[in-house]
């Protein structure tokens, strides 16, 4: 496999890169357009490894650091969805591609739906996961705790706050790999606090400024999943959020929370790739729904 590729790029004076990984051009022709991959606030450019292995032969594969993400630079205050979706649309034009495959998870759900909605020519198929349609006040309030504590100067108990908000804490609720995904979760928060500057910035970005995700979409056929016990947003909101884009399909994966990409990585690899290449959603280990459509009932397992 050929060696990926780092590139910098600024936006509004802010510095930000991406990694492509190119597909091996001796392979043949791609089977789909090139993936960028955007995570949540702290699922910077070396976080899809999974991605990685399961769409690396069939096409070129780009994750990103943002501003406010990993190395690149802290956004300035206020509102941040225009200067996001410009920085994305800088890594288009700097790989030179008319259009991509575009997915988004949970913070960058909403990056990535609003760079659907802004162009989506540009846009081949869009998959959106853990979406964050309905912060509730208790997440809100959890986080004001979280924040508390960081102030105080405790960033393990920031960590360990910040990661039960994020997660299903219900016993009656079992999550596959979920206490093994909650100590991970605790561990990128208190390392991403130690080595990044902007790290509780963007945490708190993430839940403080609340996404637009209204107005509908049409013209990009798009995949949204939950994880069965998300308690970030429930999955029978992010089924309704579904419902407002035409033709999309919906589904949730069993024992898992907002977490999914974590708790059923393989799961989540698989099902992108599947869908990014046309191929039925039928991943070996978990069932899934028939095409939904906008108002019709979007079923879920």
């Amino acid at each position: 496999m050929p060696e990926e590729i780092i590139r910098s790029l600024t936006v509004d004076g802010l510095r930000y890169g991406y990694r492509l990984l190119p597909r091996d051009p001796g392979a043949g022709a791609p089977a789909t357009e090139p993936v960028v991959v955007i995570g949540g606030a702290l699922q910077g450019m070396f976080g899809w490894p999974q991605m990685d292995d399961h769409l690396g032969p069939l096409t070129d594969v780009v994750t990103a650091d943002l501003p406010g993400m990993g190395t690149a630079d802290p956004l300035p205050p206020g509102p941040s969805a225009e200067i996001l979706r410009a920085a994305v649309t800088g890594i288009l034009d700097d790989l030179g591609v008319a259009r991509i495959n575009l997915f988004g998870f949970s913070y960058g759900a909403a990056i990535a739906f609003g760079c659907a909605r802004h162009d989506p020519r540009r846009v081949a198929r869009l998959v959106l996961g853990g979406v964050p349609t309905h912060i509730g006040d208790d997440q809100v309030a959890h986080w004001h705790r979280a924040q508390r504590a960081l102030a105080d100067g405790d960033p393990e108990k920031f960590a360990a706050l910040a990661a039960d908000g994020l997660m299903c804490r219900d016993p009656a609720k079992p999550v596959h790999r979920g206490e093994l995904a909650r100590r991970y979760v605790r561990r990128s928060f208190t390392h991403a606090l130690a080595h990044s500057a902007h790290a509780a910035d963007s945490l708190h970005r993430a839940i403080a400024d609340r996404p637009d995700f209204t107005g509908g979409l049409s013209g990009v056929p798009t995949l949204v999943f939950a994880g069965e016990h998300d308690t970030v947003t429930s999955p029978e909101l992010q089924r309704e959020f579904a419902r407002t884009i035409e033709g999309s399909r919906f589904l949730t994966l069993p024992e898992s929370d907002h977490w999914v990409v974590l708790e059923r990585s393989e799961e989540v690899a698989d099902l992108v790739t599947r869908f990014f290449t046309d191929q039925p959603l039928e991943p070996s280990a978990v069932r899934l729904p028939h095409q939904a459509r906008p108002g019709a009932d979007v079923p879920a397992v």
